[in-house]
């Protein structure tokens, strides 16, 4: 009697696993899902077109935040004298990114002004960094 609870406890065990697994897939789809709508929309990239000659032409998908300084945990890492170790931020959203300062020493430059505050970016706009230069790119 023993034999036949020891056998449909492993029969539940198994279903059990299955349904779990089950679960598990489902819900990964729908994360794959979810994560490829939310990347419609402008989507952006950062050219830099001057600076350390080891960065010229580099191109940067604005597909997450990207944190450029001197810091050596820094995205676009900057050895310059003129950039704070975290110097700005720029972060994606649905219509394109944010540029914002980071309390740095220098400040950070959008098209010639100083950015004081949280500002949109668009293709076309330059932003300056120190000696670094970045060109917002639409892709």
């Amino acid at each position: 009697m023993i034999d036949v609870f020891l056998f449909a406890g492993r029969i539940v065990l198994v279903a059990l696993l299955y349904i779990f697994l089950l679960f598990a897939v489902v819900s990964g789809i729908g994360l794959v899902r979810s994560g490829a709508k939310g990347k419609k929309g402008a989507r952006l990239s950062l050219v830099i077109t001057q600076g350390p000659t080891a960065l010229l032409g580099t191109t940067m998908p604005v597909t997450s935040t990207i944190i450029i300084g001197r810091a050596p945990g820094s995205d676009i890492y900057v050895p310059d004298d003129l950039v704070s170790g975290k110097h700005a931020r720029i972060t994606p959203i649905p219509d394109g990114a944010i540029l914002e300062d980071l309390n740095s020493t220098n400040g950070t430059l959008l098209n010639g002004l100083l950015v004081t505050t949280p500002q949109n970016l668009a293709a076309g706009d330059k932003i300056v960094v120190g000696t670094l230069v970045l060109e917002v790119d639409s892709r």
